[in-house]
């Protein structure tokens, strides 16, 4: 069963007056730190549609002094696309702990900083975690700033459980380690979510179809974009599926629970 949504047609909002522009510029304002120590400001960026993202992340990716980003050029283009103009610093898997002491001397020093990562929110199977307990462990000032996710969208695209869920994140890329997620998998009663790359899919749902044999399975594609897709079946339907139809895209592979099969 394969369900897609297009495009919706945009809303613009309504315009603010001045007043109403006056108080949102108080709010973002109250956001950002003005004490003598700096804050780190963990932001969730879109996970495809840009319209997704928050006020509040526009205004704190407006305020801060510096923003650290998992590709630079990446959130170059989001922020252009916003008119924020601001430093940007690469901070990825490669540079992860080096740059995670300088930004931390940056907060002491004063600055307040944005952390984001490509899609989604940093820390979640993207850089973020080390720098988040770095602020921890020397008890600076940080908070997060909440916005699209791609594992709650697809759970609740899936039509899968909701009440429990286990996230395992990036499916391992050797076979052996792969299996084994899988087996795991077979014997939860709640949903189990993993990213999986679109290249490794077939390989995955064919490793599946022995491991999970009739359990109901839900590939979720390219969310929140003009080719959205949620496609559920057994995994031998699925992987006749995308050998016809080799997959694009960002993909969140949904696998329901023992109880509900």
């Amino acid at each position: 069963m394969c369900v897609r949504a297009g495009r919706p047609k945009r809303r613009l909002p309504a315009p603010m007056n001045r007043a109403q522009a006056a108080v949102r510029c108080r709010m973002a304002e109250d956001q950002i730190s003005s004490d003598d120590g700096g804050m780190l400001y963990v932001v969730a960026t879109p996970i495809g549609n840009l319209g997704d993202i928050t006020l509040r992340a526009l205004e704190v990716l407006k305020l801060v002094d510096a923003i650290a980003a998992e590709d630079t050029r990446h959130s170059g283009m989001l922020l252009k696309h916003f008119g924020i103009k601001k430093p940007l610093v690469s901070f990825h898997e490669h540079n992860e702990a080096m740059r995670t002491a300088q930004l931390i001397e940056r907060i002491v020093a004063g600055e307040n900083l944005a952390l984001v990562s490509d899609a989604g929110t940093p820390g979640l199977s993207d850089p973020g975690a080390r720098l988040i307990r770095a602020c921890i462990r020397r008890n600076l000032p940080f908070t997060v700033v909440p916005g699209p996710s791609s594992i709650l969208t697809a759970l609740v695209g899936s039509g899968f459980s909701t009440k429990k869920f286990f996230f395992g994140g990036f499916l391992p890329t050797k076979s052996g380690g792969r299996e084994r997620e899988l087996r795991a998998a077979a014997t939860r009663h709640e949903t189990t979510i993993f990213f999986e790359s679109p290249y490794r899919l077939t390989k995955t749902l064919t490793a599946a179809i022995d491991l999970l044999q009739g359990r109901q399975l839900c590939v979720a594609r390219e969310l929140t974009k003009k080719f959205e897709e949620f496609r559920r079946g057994i995994a031998t339907d699925l992987l006749a599926h995308y050998q016809a139809h080799p997959p694009k895209g960002e993909i969140v592979l949904l696998i329901q629970g023992a109880a509900a099969s």
